[in-house]
């Protein structure tokens, strides 16, 4: 995937070097000519085509952002109510997400849900404690989230790597 990343960069300044113009727009097209020459190409390649990961990451970031800014909207509701009533506690999520950096992904992007804190995770790496701030609301909250975090992780880390 590098390589390719690479060769279209590479595709796009060559580009700029023979229509003589050293400008941002000249790189831009070559850099679109490089991806439809890349894309005819693909099948040379013992990686995916790099759009289709960069792809991936792009919508892990906007679920990533969407979940911020829920959270952080709902953490203002709970801050700003006149009165306190939370019902902390404990949970297990299971999960089927392996390796380092998946647990460590799904661990970080939990924590985005509002008033939840990943406490621990077991030595396999298939299950995670959470902490909720109010467990019947974060429960099924973090529940969900779940299942748009771990799609979009595997998108990235399995399917394009």
């Amino acid at each position: 995937m590098p390589f390719q990343i690479l060769l279209n960069i590479f595709i796009a300044f060559l580009w700029m070097f023979f229509q003589d113009e050293w400008k941002f727009l000249s790189f831009l097209s070559g850099y679109i000519v490089g991806l439809i020459i890349l894309f005819f190409m693909r099948r040379f390649f013992n990686k995916p085509f790099y759009i289709l990961f960069v792809w991936a990451a792009l919508k892990l970031i906007y679920v990533f952002a969407r979940e911020l800014l829920g959270s952080a909207i709902l953490v203002i509701k709970q801050v700003l109510r006149p009165k306190i009533n939370i019902t902390p506690g404990i949970f297990r999520i299971d999960t089927d997400l392996e390796g380092d950096i998946e647990i460590t992904l799904i661990s970080l992007l939990i924590c985005l849900t509002p008033g939840s804190v990943v406490m621990e995770v077991t030595p396999d790496g298939k299950s995670l404690y959470v902490h909720a701030m109010d467990v019947p609301e974060s429960k099924d909250s973090v529940l969900k989230s779940q299942i748009i975090f771990e799609r979009a992780i595997k998108d990235v880390t399995r399917k394009y790597v």
